[in-house]
């Protein structure tokens, strides 16, 4: 996909386009909502109506009736999740249609229907439950609603992992390996009931006898931002700083998050910070964007970023900016909104309702 703004919107100086942001979101009033996730940069969250994980957005937007116009600052899977839960009288616009998600490409449909075939003699849907991340495509999510099953996220991963082993023997979990594998450690599974379905391999690369000893068949996929943190950074932060408290996201490698001193979704990593008394040393493993807003929330805390000096930063996420949104803001109207065709959005409807009633 090409998209550039127009010469008068990238050549605009943050003041003016501060100024005719705040002109368009009065001039549309309660019709208008912003929606901006954790990692977006410290200017778009300050015009967010809205700001939370992706989870917490998501229960939000499905309570919007009376928002006409949805704009969210975010990437591409969550705006058709947004899109998904509202109205036919909706709109939901990404704020930058080139925001992306490349844990999300890793589990591509064609790839899903391939295994999902493999796994017919195994049981199929009587006995596996297909589990997806917030972080996929919508096919990927109405796949998952059409065979019983529901979207996760971070924050509710436990319950939802929960709730499909009380229903069928087997979960299959897309798309990223280290959330399945941490969640799946929380409820009690041994290593051996965990075992790695890698796309690119006949088979998934796994013998028969590990399928049908496997409680949790995970996707072999992973967020490139949080495989960034390694136990080393760890090691050292201590030696640094004895007295720090190190929380990361489960989106971490196992090894990560095994010394970590707690884990959690975004919206956990900010209340944790919250909570911590005033002079608590904070090291923390997830995208720099929150990282740096966290320390300037709380500066009477040392919060800082677990990896020292590599930025962990979401490139997609960081596309977004005033420029983009002032220009959304305005031209609207004449905008492709994001919309999800059916049977796909339906399906997919499914499986994000099932999320919303388990949480």
């Amino acid at each position: 996909m090409y998209f550039m703004l127009p010469r008068e919107y990238r050549e605009a100086p943050n003041d003016e386009l501060e100024a005719r942001i705040k002109t368009s979101r009065e001039r549309l009033g309660h019709k208008l909502c912003i929606l901006a996730h954790h990692y977006q940069r410290l200017e778009v969250v300050a015009f967010g109506d809205h700001l939370g994980d992706s989870y917490g957005l998501a229960k939000i937007a499905a309570g919007k009736k009376d928002a006409e116009v949805i704009i969210f600052c975010g990437v591409h899977f969550m705006a058709e999740a947004a899109d998904i839960l509202t109205g036919d009288h909706q709109q939901v616009y990404l704020s930058n249609p080139l925001a992306g998600c490349p844990m999300a490409d890793m589990a591509e449909i064609a790839d899903v229907m391939t295994a999902w075939e493999y796994l017919k003699p195994f049981g199929g849907e009587a006995r596996i439950m297909p589990v997806s991340y917030m972080n996929t495509t919508a096919d990927l999510k109405a796949f998952t609603g059409k065979y019983g099953g529901l979207i996760c996220t971070s924050s509710n991963a436990p319950g939802a992992l929960r709730w499909a082993l009380e229903k069928r023997e087997k979960v299959l979990f897309f798309p990223d390996e280290n959330l399945g594998y941490n969640t799946g450690m929380k409820f009690g599974l041994q290593t051996e009931e965990m075992v790695l379905w890698d796309f690119s391999r006949e088979g998934g690369g796994l013998s028969a006898e590990q399928i049908e000893k496997a409680r949790l068949i995970l996707w072999k996929g992973h967020c490139h931002v949080h495989m960034i943190f390694t136990v080393d950074h760890i090691r050292e932060v201590r030696s640094n700083y004895p007295e720090v408290q190190v929380v990361v996201h489960p989106e971490c490698t196992p090894e990560v998050v095994k010394l970590a001193d707690a884990d959690g979704s975004t919206s956990y990593i900010v209340e944790y910070c919250r909570k911590a008394p005033p002079g608590s040393i904070i090291a923390i493993g997830t995208e720099i964007n929150l990282v740096n807003r966290i320390a300037r929330t709380y500066p009477d805390k040392k919060i800082f970023s677990l990896s020292g000096n590599i930025c962990p930063v979401c490139p997609n996420m960081f596309r977004t900016t005033l420029n983009d949104l002032a220009y959304v803001l305005e031209n609207y109207p004449d905008l492709k909104p994001i919309k999800v065709p059916e049977p796909i959005r339906g399906e997919a409807l499914l499986a994000l309702e099932k999320m919303l009633e388990i949480s």
